[in-house]
């Protein structure tokens, strides 16, 4: 499993999918793997949700791409990238009125065509109401400039092109997994930087009015930063919790890390995390008030001295990062990784270790 997808609130249970190859555990043609929760903590795993099985999303190295999910009068719209040999990556619809059995719209791909150029690099729409019309933020890229690409509709089937939300060759060639979202009053912009920065999920704050994205910055030319800078974290989405929260949860590995000879699994998802802003304005992300039991404040993994902090297993050193003063760490502990959250959440480290 990769990038989780389709994160939402649909008759009562949270649902989650992912970017999954089902025949073995390394990369593969894409299908929609489904798990759904009561707590966003416990999960059971369902069917598979979308399979490759279409002339538009069949390619052998393609499939079902990642995407996301949204309820309107009653039924989940889920959004996903499509992808054939013959047409590239294009953004398709399918639907669901029990959560389970999903149909793919007759009318796909709903957008068959990269306004930048090339349909090389044109994926993960990521949909969400704005008042009464709907926007759709997609990941782009063309002659190595990465963009998110902005669109309206009214009905989440027919798709206006509105422009690029941002464009910048210093994200590499494409721009992944992009979220829109507001939290308190102000809009976050959270994406994944396909080049190594090292830090490859950025950030940014400031204002939103449907067609325009305006950073609040005193640094118009970077006003990005980062919240988590472990080498485990990539691809997060945003889900919108009924109660008004905003979560993200993110894909727990890296695809430059290969995985072990005889390993039955690869990836997993982090913990669910509240976005919010503490009272010096800075956004943060800690381990929602459900899991906050599990936290650690001294973990067997975790060590500070001599200025550096180390994430270690097993006589492996995963992590070591420089700290002038000891940072305040919380400390989740699952099978097989490690999750830190420093000084209040302003800065998170995740650690996928075996």
């Amino acid at each position: 499993m990769n990038d989780p997808n389709g994160l939402v609130f649909y008759k009562g249970r949270f649902h989650a999918f992912f970017q999954h190859y089902p025949h073995a555990p390394r990369w593969g043609q894409m299908h929609w793997g489904h798990a759904v929760s009561d707590d966003l903590i416990n999960w059971e795993e369902l069917p598979i949700a979308l399979y490759p099985d279409m002339p538009y999303d069949n390619a052998p190295n393609g499939g079902c791409f990642s995407g996301s999910a949204i309820v309107k009068d009653n039924r989940m719209y889920i959004f996903y990238t499509s992808v054939s040999e013959s047409q590239g990556q294009t953004q398709s619809l399918a639907y669901t009125d029990d959560g389970i059995t999903f149909h793919k719209y007759e009318g796909n791909p709903i957008i068959d065509t990269n306004p930048m150029g090339s349909n090389d690099d044109f994926r993960d729409p990521k949909v969400f109401k704005y008042k009464n019309e709907y926007r759709m933020v997609v990941g782009a890229g063309f002659r190595l400039e990465g963009a998110i690409l902005l669109y309206k509709s009214k009905d989440l089937i027919n798709w206006e092109y509105q422009g690029k939300l941002i464009d910048d060759d210093r994200f590499g060639g494409v721009i992944e997994c992009p979220n829109l979202f507001e939290v308190d009053g102000k809009w976050v912009l959270m994406f994944s930087s396909i080049k190594a920065m090292p830090n490859r999920v950025i950030f940014a704050v400031g204002d939103f009015d449907g067609e325009k994205f305006t950073p609040d910055t005193e640094d118009p030319n970077w006003p990005y930063f980062v919240v988590e800078t472990g080498p485990d974290f990539y691809a997060p989405q945003v889900l919108d919790h009924p109660d008004g929260r905003k979560i993200v949860i993110a894909w727990m590995y890296n695809w430059n890390r290969r995985e072990d000879k005889g390993q039955t699994q690869v990836g997993a998802f982090t913990f669910p995390r509240q976005v919010s802003f503490d009272k010096a304005g800075r956004l943060t992300m800690l381990p929602i008030y459900e899991g906050l039991h599990l936290l650690k404040k001294e973990s067997d993994f975790v060590v500070y001295e001599s200025g550096r902090l180390r994430v270690q297993i097993d006589g492996h050193t995963i992590l070591d990062k420089p700290y002038a003063h000891e940072p305040d760490v919380l400390t989740l502990e699952d099978v097989g990784c490690v999750e830190l959250f420093i000084n209040g959440g302003i800065e998170n480290i995740t650690t996928y270790i075996c």
